[in-house]
């Protein structure tokens, strides 16, 4: 679509009211999932690792959505993200058995990977690249609310169905969101499995190892500097709750501080995405990561529920002026031909970052103390983002418009 016809209006329905659909289900479920498992006589530790599985699904599944996508387009594999993680939450909410309840936990991670992978393949294909940077922290900005809605529609649920009840809104809205991804117009380019190679003679089969040797510039500067924010970005949704515990502050308070913070970001992903466009990536970027670095640097630092709000909320805007850039990066990148299994690696690098930043929080906190694992994932910020002030405007992106 030329930037001339391109209207942000006429798409916005169909663009991006499948993620809002997705993520209030999403949104619906999760804070039961844990319930759900303690009910079926899980212990505490299964319970986590049952929770896990949603993550680990995810990780290893991004390779597979890229391949789902390649093969049968980007519309019916968004369409069959979403009727997956419906039928996943079906398996978890009436099963009543604890392996059947695992199988529905790691189809959930499966269902983000595909349904994720494929948004975004079809938004970079669609959009006009001066226009990219709004649509994709819009994307991201329509799952934030989905998830923020997602959980008071199931409160009401739950109070006259109990657990099922939550289950039920998640099954409706992602049926709601398969049926509304089904009126996508197909791209007329999708399923492209070969590219001419230099030489003239027959295509090269593209494959996920012939995406990933001929991107491997872009994996090994921008992917790793990726990786750490994906890592920052997870960490820092943990470090508020534990060090509000550290305070021995109230669950409620924390809750409090918790949902303010997220209603910060909220409201910043359309500016974000604006200025990515009008200004280059990197005048987002890199302050994002900045005044993440700084918060979680100050966050050992406070003592009290409003000192730790001021500072939870600057973590807040960090991150909520950042919406969209991971997937605006890696739109900017992404060749045209092969352009699922190039996306299958960046979103596999980003969840490895996620995996990974936890555990180093975990494990600096158990030989130091959550004050030093916070502090170090602040100074990994500045990492990431010193990287990234490098690389954007070095990295040769397929748009040629990474930085203006």
């Amino acid at each position: 679509m030329t930037s001339a016809a391109f209207s942000l209006r006429q798409i916005a329905l169909t663009a991006f009211g499948p993620s809002l659909l997705f993520g209030l289900g999403e949104g619906a479920i999760l804070p039961v999932i844990p319930l759900t498992a303690r009910a079926m006589g899980a212990s505490v530790p299964v319970t986590a690792l049952l929770v896990g599985l949603i993550g680990i699904g995810s990780l290893l599944s991004n390779i597979p959505a890229s391949m789902i996508t390649m093969r049968h387009g980007e519309r019916w594999a968004i369409v069959a993200g979403a009727i997956w993680c419906a039928v996943a939450m079906a398996l978890c909410g009436w099963s009543g058995n604890l392996g059947v309840f695992a199988m529905g936990c790691f189809m959930i991670g499966m269902s983000q990977a595909i349904f994720s992978l494929a948004r975004q393949s079809y938004l970079t294909e669609v959009v006009p690249v001066e226009y990219r940077a709004r649509v994709m922290s819009t994307l991201g900005g329509s799952m934030r609310i989905g998830m923020f809605i997602g959980p008071f529609v199931a409160a009401a649920a739950i109070h006259f169905y109990g657990l099922a009840g939550a289950y039920g809104v998640g099954m409706a809205a992602l049926v709601a969101s398969g049926v509304l991804a089904a009126r996508l117009p197909e791209l007329s380019l999708h399923a492209v499995d070969k590219y001419p190679n230099t030489t003239g003679d027959k295509p090269r089969t593209l494959t996920i190892l012939t995406t990933l040797h001929a991107n491997r510039h872009v994996f090994v500067t921008l992917g790793l500097g990726m990786l750490l924010v994906s890592a920052v970005r997870t960490t820092r949704q943990t470090v508020i709750p534990l060090w509000a515990d550290h305070l021995a502050l109230d669950a409620s308070v924390t809750a409090v501080i918790y949902g303010l913070a997220s209603g910060v970001e909220m409201l910043l992903f359309y500016p974000a995405g604006k200025v990515m466009d009008q200004m280059g990536r990197r005048w987002v970027v890199v302050p994002s990561l900045v005044i993440m670095g700084a918060g979680l640097l100050l966050l050992p630092l406070t003592h009290n529920a409003q000192t730790l709000l001021l500072v939870a909320m600057a973590i807040a805007f960090g991150n909520g002026i950042g919406s969209g850039m991971m997937m605006t990066l890696g739109a900017d990148h992404s060749p045209r031909h092969g352009r699922a299994h190039f996306l299958g690696l960046w979103r596999l690098m980003a969840d490895v970052g996620a995996s990974c930043g936890p555990v180093l929080l975990s494990l600096l906190a158990a030989t130091l103390t959550l004050g030093a694992g916070i502090a170090a994932t602040g100074v990994m910020a500045f990492i990431a983002a010193g990287q990234l002030a490098y690389w954007i405007p070095r990295a040769q992106a397929r748009t040629g418009d990474t930085e203006r």
